[in-house]
């Protein structure tokens, strides 16, 4: 029974999780507490939170493909490759390193993207009028994020929203094809590494991974059916957790 409460635990983890990074990213944020709570040592929860969390995040990258479209006047396939490369260079940094010191640094990334999403339109067309950005800029940005997202990938596609608004003065809801679709290529370039290494717990896995495409796929067509407002003042919210709960476990 307690087996069956734990992959219950985590299946609605799961789902919550896939919701999430539909509609703002964050869902680690879900999936990876659970995974803990039923006793996965950290790295081997991060993985098994990744894998989990792949088929959620395809399910609304293909939700939302009729979007896709170049991101600041890069083309979105040139970022993904970029994105993938990067995913492979942190997942097997995960592989090799402890988590102890960029778990400090964490909260700090994630409280960046909140600064960035709160000032919104604001801070990127006050960027754009006294710095020409480059679209070497944006590809190498999403190179790091592309690291960030393999090694760890909570609140990654939180932050890609910060960073596209910055870089290319996007609102939220525009970015939603963008950012899902770069979650899942992180998410797969990850997944390669983590299965390889054999650091995947597969029952707790299959189980947070049927709820996760589930959550992806629902939180897609909610997505799309919200207004400007509601995306952002959701964006908010679930930044602004984010950073209280990455605080709390870096420091408390």
């Amino acid at each position: 029974m307690a087996d069956l409460a734990g992959l219950a635990l985590v299946a609605g983890a799961g789902l919550v999780g896939g919701a999430m990074n539909a509609l703002a990213g964050g869902g680690t944020f879900a999936t990876l507490p659970s995974l803990l709570a039923i006793g996965l040592p950290a790295n081997t929860a991060n993985a098994t939170s990744n894998v989990a969390l792949l088929p959620g995040a395809a399910a609304s990258a293909w939700a939302f493909r009729d979007e896709l479209g170049p991101v600041g006047g890069v083309d979105w396939k040139l970022l993904a490759i970029v994105n993938f490369g990067g995913g492979l260079i942190g997942s097997l940094l995960l592989v090799m390193t402890p988590t102890r010191t960029f778990d400090l640094i964490i909260p700090w990334l994630v409280l960046y993207a909140l600064v960035v999403l709160a000032a919104g339109k604001r801070a990127a067309e006050w960027l754009a009028a006294r710095v020409r950005i480059e679209r070497c800029t944006l590809v190498g940005i999403q190179a790091l994020l592309g690291i960030y997202g393999g090694y760890f990938g909570g609140g990654v596609g939180l932050m890609m929203t910060a960073t596209y608004g910055l870089l290319a003065g996007l609102h939220p809801r525009s970015l939603f094809a963008p950012r899902t679709t770069m979650l899942a290529v992180a998410n797969a370039a990850a997944a390669i590494v983590f299965v390889s290494f054999a650091m995947v717990v597969w029952p707790p896995c299959l189980a947070m991974l049927a709820g996760s495409i589930v959550g992806g796929w629902a939180g897609a067509h909610l997505g799309k059916r919200l207004p400007n407002g509601a995306v952002r003042a959701w964006t908010l919210l679930v930044t602004a957790a984010t950073t209280v709960v990455f605080f709390w476990r870096a420091y408390a």
